[in-house]
């Protein structure tokens, strides 16, 4: 038997993702949750689920979520962590209120939160702070005594993050044709957000030119190329682009997209383009519609090989990043020296986000961070 690991003071760790639909009934009340107090029509949102609908009306991120879900629990119990793993979302079952109900009736007290995106911003970090602030008031107004929340830091630059998504743009470099694959270019792809969303994301102190948000792209960007050129020997040139707008077209948003890109690319000769969504923790529909649906429809509409890598999924190596990270926070919590394991020059993020951090579009309560209205 391994040797137990120390979790306290916690006592679960909940995982927290987006959600999407399973089924083609669910596609227009999925929508209609993630676009709520925005007022957009019934029919708009049938015409912004047609992507669902090319896939049968099922978003594979909650399957995707549920083979996470399996790999964490394996990988605790195969390494003497006692911790149960729970799962909710923000916008379908099981809904985040729903599992913290759960939770709170199981007795729980003091729950970790490991949400499914690794990087800073409003959309990636503070909304997901929102809605457990949400979700804990709704308890409380129910008279339950909820658990106190925390979350885990960001991870983008923990090895068990970034190695598998070495190893897929290897795989996909290794599957282009002979001829053009020294020459191929690196296109590190993530969600393209409102150039004022990015300006703010992160600490206050981060704020600037693209936020913390870039910078943890471009970090990522630049170690996963590193490691390629080191395996490889060849040093194949790369750029951080963007995928998924939305949104008023007269808003700013982080450029170029990568269907413009790939355009470029194919009109300086480059001969082949290997697409890594670093952004994504898992192959969900924004990847499997913009990438491999769109974007590889543009380069085929040029001429132009690419291949799309893999994301980190259940990845055992990500499991047990997940592992470390638990480990590490718990050993923080109880007042002891750690040493967060981290690639690269940023070092580790904080483990409590600051007032200021990635601010919010409107004012509203967030939990786990310097600004949470619970203890």
């Amino acid at each position: 038997m391994p040797d137990a690991l120390d979790a306290t003071p916690y006592d679960a760790l909940l995982l927290l993702s987006f959600g999407g639909p399973e089924g083609p009934d669910d596609v227009v009340p999925f929508l209609e949750n993630v676009t709520r107090g925005r007022g957009i029509p019934k029919e708009r949102l049938k015409e912004v689920g047609q992507h669902y609908f090319l896939f049968g009306g099922v978003s594979p991120i909650n399957e995707q979520n549920r083979e996470l879900l399996d790999a964490l629990r394996k990988d605790f119990a195969g390494h003497g962590l006692d911790l149960p793993v729970y799962w909710g979302n923000r916008n379908w079952q099981p809904y985040l209120t729903d599992t913290l109900r759960e939770m709170t009736a199981d007795g729980r007290r003091r729950v970790l939160v490991l949400a499914t995106s690794a990087y800073a911003s409003y959309s990636g970090c503070r909304q997901y702070r929102e809605n457990l602030a949400d979700a804990l008031a709704t308890l409380e107004s129910e008279g339950l005594t909820p658990p106190k929340v925390d979350k885990l830091r960001h991870y983008f630059n923990h090895p068990g993050f970034v190695e598998p998504m070495v190893d897929g743009v290897l795989r996909s470099l290794a599957d282009l044709p002979d001829e053009v694959r020294d020459g191929a270019h690196i296109a590190f792809t993530t969600h393209s957000i409102p150039l004022a969303g990015a300006d703010t994301s992160g600490p206050v102190e981060a704020h600037g030119d693209g936020g913390a948000y870039v910078a943890q792209h471009l970090d990522v960007a630049q170690l996963v190329a590193d490691a390629v050129r080191e395996r490889t020997g060849v040093d194949h040139p790369w750029q951080l682009v963007y995928q998924s707008r939305s949104g008023a077209p007269h808003i700013p948003w982080l450029e170029p997209d990568i269907c413009d890109h790939l355009e470029e690319r194919h009109a300086a000769g480059v001969p082949a383009v290997v697409m890594a969504p670093i952004g994504f923790v898992s192959d969900h529909m924004e990847v499997l519609y913009d990438l491999d649906t769109e974007a590889t429809a543009k380069a085929a509409e040029l001429g132009l090989p690419v291949r799309r890598s893999a994301t980190v999924g259940a990845d055992p190596r990500f499991a047990a990043a997940v592992r470390d990270l638990v480990v590490e926070r718990s050993g923080a919590e109880r007042g002891q020296e750690v040493t967060p394991c981290v690639l690269g020059p940023l070092g580790a993020s904080h483990n409590v986000c600051p007032v200021g951090c990635c601010p919010a579009r409107a004012p509203r309560p967030a939990a786990a961070g310097a600004d949470s209205p619970f203890a």
